[in-house]
């Protein structure tokens, strides 16, 4: 039968413009809205939160560049006063923090030497790790002096090592210094937001030195380049390569590093 003028076409004669979406549609098309929505405000408060964290961090930096460079022209003055005859002798200042390098294996240790070693966390060969300057300390390097050798690193030095050898131990995991959000989402509650945060706690033996050296993973170094310069398990004064070697411990990161 043929339909009447007056009855309703069916929805596949309609067209488009005026066939009504499904209101799941209208719904799926404003949670989408809303979604995109939501991603671009949340992208512009990150980007916004980024770019001020990098001129905080700047600005911190700049600071320990300050900081830096008056200790140095604070330490060259005294000596020049004393050189030049003053009225007063000047001492040069004790390290209040060493770089300890592991150079000899596990063959022949003792327990209570292999017990100490582990304590400084040199458990391989060729490991490195920064130790605060005490009388536990120095007691305990005593006692492994024939298999680490140990001095005073420059601000150079520290920081080398943390931007190349540089790692973090989180949650027994050795992660990377890819960024330092890393750095803000663990030490942020010390106060401790960027790499140079760090390195100034670490050079300057400042409150938190214990926590940050804790946090930072042992560096593992490469052999020297030329291999060392005599025999292992003789001092370094008598010509060898264990002990202290106070400054020219520098040299010889400088060629594991």
């Amino acid at each position: 039968s043929v339909a009447s003028p007056s009855s309703p076409s069916p929805p596949w004669s309609l067209p488009m413009s005026t066939v009504p979406v499904p209101e799941s549609v209208l719904k799926k098309r404003k949670d989408a809205k809303t979604r995109k929505e939501l991603r671009v405000q949340k992208a512009k408060a990150h980007k916004e939160r980024a770019a001020k964290q990098r001129r905080q961090q700047f600005a911190r930096a700049e600071k320990y560049d300050k900081e830096y460079r008056q200790a140095e022209r604070d330490l060259i003055t005294k000596r020049r006063i004393s050189r030049n005859g003053g009225t007063c002798f000047y001492a040069e200042p004790e390290p209040q923090v060493l770089l300890v390098v592991r150079i000899r294996g596990i063959l022949g240790v003792s327990p209570k030497v292999r017990k100490v070693l582990q304590l400084f966390r040199l458990r391989q060969l060729h490991n490195a790790v920064f130790v605060r300057v005490n009388k536990a300390s120095m007691n305990m390097l005593r006692l492994v002096e024939p298999y680490v050798t140990w001095g005073a690193p420059t601000l150079k030095t520290v920081r080398e090592l943390i931007y190349k050898r540089g790692f973090a131990k989180v949650q027994g995991q050795r992660i990377p210094f890819i960024n330092n959000d890393v750095i803000a989402k663990n030490l942020g509650h010390l106060g401790i937001f960027c790499i140079e945060d760090i390195i100034h706690e670490i050079y300057t033996c400042g409150p938190r030195f214990k926590k940050i050296n804790n946090f930072l993973w042992t560096f593992k170094l490469r052999p020297p380049t030329g291999g060392f310069s005599g025999y292992k398990v003789i001092g370094y004064a008598e010509g060898g390569d264990a002990g202290n070697r106070d400054h020219f411990i520098n040299n010889l990161v400088k060629k594991m590093n």
